[in-house]
This record gives C-alpha cells, structure tokens and sequence, in this order.
C-alpha cells in the first residue's frame, strides 16, 4: 500500500524558518530607522546655525555673533557700571537670535568706578588674548554675575575661576591696559562718555547710529531699518532718540 508522506516540515524546523524571517525583518527595520534618524539629524544641523563665535578676526575688538552679520552693534560698557551688568545678559541673548546682528565689545570705563574698571576689563582681556572670543565673553559674563558694581568690584575673597599661567602672564603685562586704554580714548573722541551706549553700523551702507542704552530689542530692530531706509549718509540721531549723551551711567 502506498506511503503517505506529510509535506509539512516538522515543527522545530519551521521555528527555524520563522525566527531567521522574523530575524531578518528586525534587521530592515533598524536599518531603516538608522536611515531615518541621519536624515532627521542632517535636516536638524541644517536648520540650527552652527556657533561662529571662534570664525572672527582675531581680536580685540571681540565680537559675539554671526561674523557675516551686516548690522554690527558695538556695546560701551563699564564692568562697574550696574545698568551695563543688568542689560547685558538680554543684549547678549538677544544677539544670540539674530543672523543679521553681531556684538562688538568696547571698553569704556568711567572714571567715578576705576581702578576697578580698568582692573576687570583688563581681566576680560586677558581671558579673550588666551581664550579667543568665547572666553572674552565668558569672562565678561562671569565678572558682570559677581562683581558688586559702583566700584567696589569682586567681593573679597573671590577670585575669577580662569586664572591660568597664561592668563597671569598677561595681565602681568602691559598689554590689556593698552586695549583698555585705547578703546577708552576712542570712545571718549567719539563723544561717548556714558555706559551703556550703543552704535549700530549697517556694514553694507555705511551709516550708523548711536543710541542711548539700554535699548531693548524692538527698538534696535527699529533702528536697523531706519539705516536700512532711504536716509541721508549720516542718519540723524534725533530719528532714533539719540541725542548729546550725559557724563555717567545710563539709567534703565
């Protein structure tokens, strides 16, 4: 009598065969959301400005930003001055947001806050000679965070965290006091003897206006398109709210 052969594989041997399929399909499925994620990521570092703080020219002057930037914003400041350490930690974030904005550092310390004044800008410096452009701002940042203001500076016993034997060879120098000191007179010639002060400079037209600190941002936009408009060459200060700036420190 004929034999019948199931053609049926046996049990074990179709476990088998379904664990290499199902082996398999977990395999697709990781190279596909491998695939995925790359995209997702490439899409993402596409969309987010990579940080271009360390792509400016050697300083000083140091500059925080997008170097490409068309409008430069060159902020006055004395590290003693209270309305500068208020203000600087919204004009630094506001820069942050900007692509066509870019942050240029001037010292201006006033004389009712020095030695002090001329002492932390010195420091900043240093930390900006070593570090580059991140480590000057940084520093300022770090000395606006502790320093008591109105000339009292650091307070006793507080000393700033990056002092390395390049950074005291430095300020061991003559160096920093120079920048400090030729800033200092650049911006007295230019009439600035206020903190915080302001100026806007359209790098493609050429114009530029000083502004009266603190300014908030609307205003500093608003003042970007004033420059960006059909103005003479040199925009009048009274456009913007800006006219003789007073001795002293610059109420908020």
């Amino acid at each position: 009598m004929p034999v019948h052969r199931s053609t049926t594989p046996p049990l074990s041997v179709r476990r088998r065969r379904c664990l290499r399929l199902l082996a398999c399909a977990v395999g697709m499925l990781a190279l596909l959301l491998f695939a995925l994620l790359t995209v997702v990521q490439r899409e993402v570092s596409d969309a987010t400005p990579a940080p271009t703080t360390e792509q400016h020219p050697a300083g000083p002057p140091w500059r925080h930003g997008q170097p490409d930037a068309r409008f430069v914003l060159t902020f006055y400041a004395d590290l003693e001055c209270p309305f500068c350490k208020d203000y600087y930690p919204g004009l630094k974030s506001w820069i942050g947001q900007q692509a066509d904005v870019s942050l240029q550092w001037h010292h201006l310390p006033l004389a009712a806050h020095e030695p002090v004044a001329s002492a932390l800008a010195s420091m900043a410096e240093c930390a900006g000679e070593t570090g580059g452009h991140g480590a000057f701002f940084d520093a300022i940042g770090w000395l606006y965070q502790h320093t008591r203001s109105g000339g009292q500076g650091l307070p006793e016993g507080r000393r700033f965290p990056g002092l390395t034997p390049a950074l005291r060879d430095c300020l061991d120098s003559e160096r920093p006091q120079a920048v400090v000191r030729t800033q200092a007179e650049q911006g007295t010639h230019a009439g600035i003897t206020a903190t915080p002060s302001l100026r806007l400079e359209d790098r493609q037209s050429g114009r530029s206006l000083l502004l009266q600190g603190p300014v908030e941002g609307d205003a500093l936009l608003s003042a970007m398109d004033l420059l960006m408009g059909d103005a003479p060459d040199t925009a009048p200060a009274h456009a913007a709210g800006l006219s003789a700036i007073e001795d002293g420190d610059m109420p908020r």
